[in-house]
């Protein structure tokens, strides 16, 4: 009885599948996870950038107005796109060439005092966003300066210290088209010369060299030291010739002697042959970012409603207006939205660069230095927020007043 009984139970048995079928199988679950994981990326990426989640949603609402279509073309400034995408690789090839390091570690070799340390880390700052733009600085030196300060025992100063690199990185980029996106992309829409810009800014860079300089006298002592460093060992000398003379292209293109298309492709012939692993350097966010904006005010434009009240509040404070939108969404997003409803573009230009003064996020470049400060030192987080805060409001009332 127990053995026709068991014959019968393995009737009801599943059959083993066939080994094709269970590859299939396993094929399918491997498939899903991978789609899950993929998923999973690109949800944590919009967490963290924050203003690229906005823009996308802006730009998705904005399609409820006016459908996609072909139009949508001529909402976006493929200039502007295209500058900063060559910027961003050849930018990327100078770090990988350690360029800036070699730079910073020759110029504080040659210090000697406590101020002369903050003061050289605070002008590498202000100086280099003026040609590799605020975030690549503040990326590139805030942590070199953070080493600096570790080897020479003053930690008591690396709030102040990375603050005002902050603060340099930011308004140093205002002096020139390419030190920033707001700049790039107003700067297309100004038609002002290279020399209208420069003339524009040159009061409110000079103005702010000075305030930085005061700043470092006024919070550093005199105390002597010495800075040993060695040069970066990486650098080849030909890779940098060769990224400096498409800097120069870019710098032409700026100028208005090169077409952007042409330094598109040279540069992405150029650097597809020597080092194409810089194009998977690029921010590609940042870029996406533009478009969806782009996309978002063009499609706002349709509605004459908005339009007219944006456009009486506008009227004649397009400067004070540009500035207080810049504490709460940003001012490279300040920039491109108001640019729509007015043709004071010298004014926004102003507004916008005064407005990565205030707030941490006013500029979003500020918020490399905090997160270098969280990630090092997480017990100094409110100390740097407040000094942060209240030296971010002085420079912003003394430039506000020129």
């Amino acid at each position: 009885m127990i053995g026709s009984s068991m014959e019968q139970r393995s009737v009801f048995l599943p059959k083993p599948l066939p080994s094709r079928q269970k590859s299939c199988y396993n094929l399918k679950g491997k498939n899903r996870k991978e789609r899950l994981w993929s998923m999973k990326k690109v949800i944590d990426y919009l967490k963290r950038d924050v203003v690229l989640t906005v823009s996308m949603v802006l730009a998705a609402v904005s399609c409820l107005i006016i459908p996609p279509n072909i139009q949508y073309l001529e909402y976006i400034d493929f200039h502007t796109l295209i500058m900063l995408f060559c910027l961003m690789i050849i930018i990327e090839g100078l770090r990988e060439q350690e360029v800036f390091q070699y730079i910073g570690s020759r110029l504080l070799s040659k210090v000697s005092t406590r101020r002369g340390l903050v003061f050289t880390l605070v002008f590498l700052c202000f100086i280099s966003s003026m040609l590799i733009t605020n975030d690549v600085s503040l990326i590139t030196f805030v942590p070199f300066g953070i080493l600096i300060l570790e080897m020479t025992g003053q930690i008591s100063k690396v709030c102040y210290t990375v603050t005002l690199m902050t603060i340099a990185g930011n308004l140093g980029s205002m002096f020139t088209p390419i030190g920033n996106p707001q700049n790039l992309y107003l700067y297309s829409l100004s038609g002002l010369s290279m020399g209208g810009f420069l003339r524009l800014m040159f009061p409110y860079t000079a103005a702010a060299a000075i305030l930085l300089a005061v700043f470092v006298a006024a919070g550093c002592g005199k105390g002597e030291l010495k800075v040993n460093m060695e040069a970066p060992a990486r650098m080849d000398r030909r890779m940098i010739s060769f990224y400096s003379i498409l800097f120069l292209l870019c710098i032409l293109t700026v100028a208005g002697i090169i077409p952007h298309l042409v330094l598109l492709a040279v540069v992405a012939c150029c650097i597809g042959i020597r080092n194409r692993q810089l194009f998977a350097r690029a921010d590609y966010g940042l870029l996406l970012t533009f478009i969806f904006f782009f996309v978002f005010v063009g499609n706002i434009k349709h509605l004459d409603s908005l339009q007219t009240w944006i456009m009486g509040v506008l009227g004649g404070n397009e400067k004070a207006v540009s500035v207080l939108s810049s504490q709460v969404i940003s001012n490279v997003p300040a920039a491109m939205l108001l640019s729509g409803y007015t043709d004071q573009v010298k004014e926004l230009i102003v507004g916008t660069n005064l407005g990565g003064l205030g707030t941490l996020i006013a500029s979003m470049a500020s918020l490399i230095s905090y997160k270098q400060i969280c990630n090092r030192y997480p017990d100094l987080k409110k100390k740097y927020l407040g000094i942060f805060t209240v030296c971010n409001l002085i420079f912003l009332l003394v430039l506000w007043l020129i």
